[in-house]
C-alpha cells in the first residue's frame, strides 16, 4: 500500500477594493501576491511539490496557484475543478473519490471555511484553521484517492506565510 499526499492550499489574501461583478472575479491583493510567491518557493525548497493541482475557478485561487507555481518553479499539471468553489467538505471528498486522480500527491487550491472543515474532518482529531495562503499536507495510508474517507488522514504539516515573513532568502 502506497502513501497518498494531499496538500490543501488556501488562496492568498483577496482584494476587496478591486472592481469585480461576482465573488468569483475577486483578485488577490499585493500582500496576497507576495504570500503566494513566498509559499511557492517554500514548497519547492522543501521538496514538497505535488504531481498534480486541482484549482478552484475563482480568480483569487487561480492567481494564487499561478504565482506560487511560477515563483516556486513548479512543474506540474493543473486542472480547474468547479467543485472546489462555493463548496463544502462532503462535495470535495466525493469529487476526490469520483475523479480519483492516478497520482500519489495532489494539491487542492481553494477556500475557507471548506479547507478548515475538510482538513479537520480528514484527520479527525482537532479543528485546523486556515489563514490566507496557508498550506497543509495530509498523508493517507491508501493506494488510491478513491478510498479516501474522514478520520484516516494524518496532518504532517501546516504552513502559514506569516511564519516566514522575516526569511529574506526564501
Amino acid at each position: 500500500m502506497s502513501k497518498l499526499r494531499l496538500i490543501l492550499f488556501r488562496h492568498a489574501k483577496s482584494d476587496w477594493d478591486a472592481s469585480f461583478n461576482h465573488d468569483s472575479e475577486r483578485p488577490i491583493n499585493k500582500r496576497g501576491q507576495k504570500a503566494a510567491a513566498q509559499m511557492g518557493k517554500i514548497l519547492k525548497k522543501a521538496d514538497q511539490v505535488p504531481e498534480l493541482a486541482w484549482v478552484s475557478p475563482a480568480v483569487r485561487a487561480q492567481q494564487t496557484f499561478e504565482l506560487a507555481s511560477q515563483e516556486g518553479g513548479w512543474n506540474l499539471n493543473q486542472e480547474t475543478v468547479p467543485e472546489l468553489y462555493h463548496s463544502h467538505p462532503q462535495l470535495v471528498l466525493e469529487t476526490l473519490r469520483n475523479r480519483a486522480p492516478e497520482v500519489n500527491s495532489l494539491m487542492l487550491v481553494g477556500h475557507e471555511p471548506v479547507w478548515s472543515e475538510l482538513c479537520s474532518s480528514l484527520i479527525g482529531e482537532a479543528y485546523v484553521h486556515f489563514p490566507t495562503a496557508a498550506m497543509a499536507r495530509i498523508d493517507f495510508q491508501l493506494s488510491n484517492f478513491q478510498d479516501i474517507s474522514y478520520g484516516v488522514g494524518k496532518l504532517v504539516w501546516l504552513l502559514q506565510p506569516k511564519l516566514f515573513k522575516d526569511f529574506k532568502s526564501i
